[in-house]
């Protein structure tokens, strides 16, 4: 079930917040969101609802053996048991397969592929159980005697699966003490909407183009039909995981949680370094704390410090996915991470502001092409393409554009900068100034009418059965 689906807008969502506001005073408000939450997944996931709930078990006991046990010995069992967990069923075939191209090269029999279903959330779910056994070995937080708050945190329907991923120890309170009200409600339905509309209006319009675009074998394609067609796909892919972060955020706050921002306009930013502080904040933020900082971070020698971004990097990579090409796309943002700290990083900043805008974009573009393309050759062919080597010029620009494409692509320039929110503020300082007695309500009523209209439009849209993807939902 995914956020912009009717059976979630017209069904799940409104049951889902009646039945959590009138069990709100009551000791079961948990278990109540609890079995919300498990619908949602299972309606989508069938039995791997059982695989989830094998993964909370576990965590829930070993949690108690890592709050009793002072040494190390718990926690690393627990590690060991959630990492072996994702690659069960997130990389054995892939490690099989690779396997077998070794075995190939020096004429040994093959190792049997094993079909094995990716359950959907597995990476953010087992990112939250880690999170919480190593916050209660660190002492953050107590472990949970409650295995249905336990279950409740990593299964919250808002984060379940396709994040953001939160951190026990900034939501071990709010399982507990949360309060629901007209001002939060409000709130998260206006974040909710804001999503809504950037996925329906923004994303889905922009990656019917980019699917069409790599659907092409490059060699199709002009350059600038595969420029604007990554170009697509960049905002396509922005839009659809901040739209995602958004709905949740939204969600989480009108049943009573806080989660912490995702995306900050990371296509903004004036280096790798800084576009890392913007993007899947989360994310970022979960490896430097349970992964960069424990290896040394950046207190220990150059060389021990360029290994472990490569680490970070490399696993970050592996974390989206069990293909190569996520592989070199970390790789890529890892290796221009140590250009950066090598030197780099100082002489850009004393370049013009547009310069460094313009290098960042262009070194998170080109590896977005590894991220999107199915394999490393069609990368390297498609890369080729936007350099104007190997075309046949069949394929134009002018095939993709149209208006609703056009329409797409000015209001996702106009968010990707912050632009929309510069529009806001200056227009509550018009109508502000107009009248100081009445100003804030016109504006107030102006937005409310606007976000009328976008959740119309998009439900609508919805309700019609367009494209509607969620990218990060295979993740």
């Amino acid at each position: 079930m995914v956020f912009s689906s009717p059976i979630f807008l017209f069904l799940f969502l409104p049951v889902t917040l009646l039945l959590a506001y009138l069990s709100q005073r009551f000791k079961w408000k948990n278990t109540v969101l609890l079995i919300l939450s498990v619908f949602f997944y299972a309606f989508g996931e069938g039995e791997m609802v059982i695989l989830m709930f094998g993964s909370i078990t576990l965590n829930y006991f070993v949690g108690k053996w890592v709050g009793r046990d002072k040494g190390k010995t718990a926690i690393t069992v627990g590690i060991i048991l959630n990492i072996l967990l994702l690659v069960i069923f997130k990389y054995a075939n892939f490690a099989i397969e690779n396997l077998n191209l070794m075995l190939a090269s020096f004429g040994a029999a093959q190792i049997q592929m094993v079909h094995i279903k990716l359950p959907v959330g597995i990476s953010f779910y087992t990112f939250h159980s880690m999170s919480y056994l190593i916050d209660v070995y660190r002492r953050q937080n107590q472990s949970q005697k409650s295995y249905i708050d336990l279950a409740l945190y990593i299964c919250l329907f808002p984060q379940l699966v396709a994040g953001p991923i939160i951190r026990y120890k900034d939501i071990a309170k709010q399982i507990h003490d949360r309060t629901l009200g007209s001002h939060r409600f409000q709130l998260g339905l206006e974040r909710f909407i804001i999503g809504l509309g950037k996925k329906v209006i923004v994303a889905n319009s922009l990656g019917s183009c980019a699917d069409l675009v790599f659907g092409l074998d490059p060699s199709q394609l002009t350059s600038p039909s595969a420029w604007f067609g990554i170009i697509c796909y960049s905002m396509q892919l922005y839009f659809d995981f901040s739209a995602y972060s958004d709905m949740a955020i939204g969600l989480a706050k009108m049943l009573g949680f806080d989660f912490l921002e995702n995306f900050r306009f990371p296509y903004k930013s004036k280096s790798i370094r800084e576009f890392w502080q913007r993007w899947h904040i989360s994310l970022s933020n979960w490896f430097r704390d349970y992964l960069y900082i424990p290896l040394g971070g950046n207190k220990v020698s150059p060389g021990r410090v360029y290994i472990n971004l490569f680490i970070v990097f490399f696993l970050t990579g592996l974390w989206h996915g069990a293909s190569w090409n996520f592989v070199v796309w970390g790789l890529l943002h890892g290796l221009f991470m140590i250009i950066e700290r090598v030197g780099f990083g100082k002489i850009l900043t004393k370049l013009p502001s547009p310069v460094q805008h313009l290098y960042t974009l262009f070194v998170v573009v080109i590896a977005w092409v590894f991220f999107r393309a199915p394999d490393i050759g069609h990368s390297w062919n498609f890369i080729s393409s936007m350099f104007g080597m190997n075309n046949t010029n069949n394929f134009t620009i002018d095939l993709l554009w149209n208006r609703e494409v056009g329409f797409s692509f000015l209001i996702g320039l106009i968010m990707a900068f912050d632009g929309f929110n510069l529009i806001l503020r200056k227009l509550y300082k018009v109508i502000y100034r107009s009248n100081v007695k009445s100003g804030r309500m016109v504006f107030e009523n102006c937005k409310t009418l606007f976000l009328l209209a976008v959740f119309i439009y998009a439900a609508l849209t919805v309700a019609a059965g367009s494209y509607n993807p969620f990218i990060y939902f295979r993740f």
